[in-house]
Parts: C-alpha cells; structure tokens; sequence
C-alpha cells in the first residue's frame, strides 16, 4: 500500500476514492507472478506462497499480484510486485517475453469465473518466474512458504488459497508441462 507521500508524489497513484470510483467502471489491469524454485534442467522444484490478511480479515494463500500502474510496463510491474512481496534479494528471472501463460478475469460476483474479486472487475496476465535470490515476506505478506508442486496443487493447500489463485497456481504448473 502507497503512503500519503508517495500518492501526492507519484501521478500514477490514484486516491483511494478516485480508485474506487474507476473500479466501478472499467476493469483494472494486474500482473500475477508465481514464484518458483528450479533445479538445473528448469523442472520446478518449490512454488512459493504468500500468507496475507484479506481486507475482511480472512488470512488466505496467494501468488504475487498488483496493479500495472499507468505508464509502467508489464516487466516493470512485475519487478516492482515480486521485489515489494518477495524483498529486494528475491533475484527473479523475469521471463524473456511479456505474453503470460494465462488471462484470469476476476469479476465482483461470485461463480461469474473462475476468479473472484469483490472490489472490482479486474484482467490479470499470469507468469511464471523463477526466483534464485533470498526471498522472505515484505510489505504485506505475513509469510512466505516453498512448497511442492505436488503440495501446492493438493486440495489441502490450493484451498486456503483466495479469489482463484489454486487455479492459478495450477495453471502455472499444467503450463510448464510439470502438473503433478
């Protein structure tokens, strides 16, 4: 979350309220990174997850998500999210392109996809990224866990996961060709 400082300084921050009100008519555009673990032959090893407090106070798993900010491309959001949530020693491997391996629509009613945000309608574009460096929780992640692939898609973690990041996550894993 900006601070007062940075809103004032920074034109591409919008105010809480005029955020609000562009929710209510146009979707929002995020990247969402899920990091990953990789041996030499690039077979993902570990995917990470965040442990954040949702805004009803729910605490929930979660892949890297924000905001593209205007003017900010693509690989400048994700660099920005990954060091914000996975701290500034993360080391991740942006991917050489900026297509995604997935489209997520999120929308504010539930069932209407297979994500679900209940402040906005929003598109996410999903990558994959390796990470290399030493990733801990920043900002506002309370944790951060390396998992299996296999643990990470196992009904027991990927439902603790919020607004369809399990789907996402999964989604990840069937793009690498690793799915367990």
């Amino acid at each position: 979350m900006a601070s007062n400082d940075t809103v004032a300084s920074d034109p591409r921050w919008l105010s809480e309220e005029r955020l609000e009100a562009v929710r209510g008519e146009v979707p929002i555009v995020y990247v969402e990174a899920v990091p990953v673990r990789v041996d030499h032959l690039g077979a993902i090893t570990k995917v990470g997850l965040l442990l954040r407090a949702q805004a009803d106070g729910a605490i929930s798993r979660a892949v890297v998500s924000g905001r593209v900010l205007f003017g900010e491309s693509l690989r400048d959001a994700l660099w920005r999210h990954l060091s914000k949530d996975l701290g500034p020693d993360a080391g991740p491997r942006l991917p050489t392109g900026v297509a995604p391996f997935t489209v997520a629509e999120y929308f504010p009613e539930p069932g209407r996809s297979a994500f679900h945000d209940p402040r906005q309608h929003a598109v996410a574009l999903g990558y994959l990224v390796p990470c290399d460096g030493e990733c801990a929780p920043a900002q506002d992640a309370l944790d951060l866990a390396w998992v299996s692939p296999a643990e990470a898609v196992d009904p027991s973690i990927a439902g603790e996961m919020s607004s369809g990041h399990g789907r996402l996550v999964r989604r990840a894993l069937a793009f690498a060709g690793q799915l367990p």
